[in-house]
């Protein structure tokens, strides 16, 4: 099982979507890590991905840089299928251990947030007001696109509040069990890379017993 201690890092008053001030600190002071795992051999592709990870007393952070072939966003309304485009994904296990978080962003910065007990099992999709505590932002305007062709670089921020994972409000978790996904099912280069290996014949994000472990500085 794959571990590693993420870095606090404080911004001060909680940073604006748009502002560039949190991706700077993440690539100053962030933890890295490569996300490169192929695990399925009927999708070999493997773009170029990459993260920074933080954390402060409310939010995990986490960035994603990516260069890779193709680039698609097509998906404009929240808790749409984000995850034909070019999409990031983190996915986190609940504290209770009832399940998990997935939190899925395409390239434009259009997410799908939910709560649920397995793929298809106990699935609530985040409200707007619950939608609109999350940080997100990405080097692309939120305009959609068909696929373009030829090699691509864009980044994407997310800010995880604890209290939506259901820390109280200022608590900041020990350890929590995570994974890191970049996928873009619908597109010419179909892939499915994870940060922690996953272990199952086909390609499938939902598997939380192949999580890893992230604990806070």
């Amino acid at each position: 099982m794959k571990k590693i201690v993420i870095p606090r890092i404080d911004i001060g008053n909680a940073p604006a979507p748009t502002s560039d001030t949190l991706s700077a600190a993440l690539e100053s002071r962030g933890l890295y890590q490569p996300l490169g795992e192929v695990n399925w051999d009927e999708y070999p592709y493997r773009p170029d991905v990459s993260l920074h990870l933080g954390a402060d007393g409310q939010y995990l952070y986490v960035r994603f840089d990516v260069r890779g072939l193709g680039l698609k966003a097509v998906c404009t309304e929240d808790n749409s299928p984000v995850w034909q485009d070019s999409c990031v994904e983190i996915f986190i296990g609940s504290p209770d251990g009832c399940g998990y978080f997935n939190f899925e962003m395409n390239c434009i910065g259009t997410l799908l947030a939910a709560k649920r007990r397995s793929r298809n099992e106990d699935v609530v999709h985040f409200a707007p007001d619950v939608m609109s505590r999350i940080l997100r932002r990405t080097s692309l305007a939120h305009e959609p696109f068909d696929e373009k062709e030829g090699i691509h670089e864009w980044s994407a921020v997310l800010g995880i509040p604890f209290a939506l994972l259901g820390f109280a409000e200022g608590e900041r978790p020990a350890m929590l069990r995570a994974n890191f996904y970049k996928c873009a099912d619908e597109t010419a280069n179909p892939h499915y890379v994870s940060w922690a290996p996953i272990r199952t014949p086909s390609p499938d994000f939902h598997r939380p017993e192949f999580f890893g472990e992230l604990y806070f500085e």
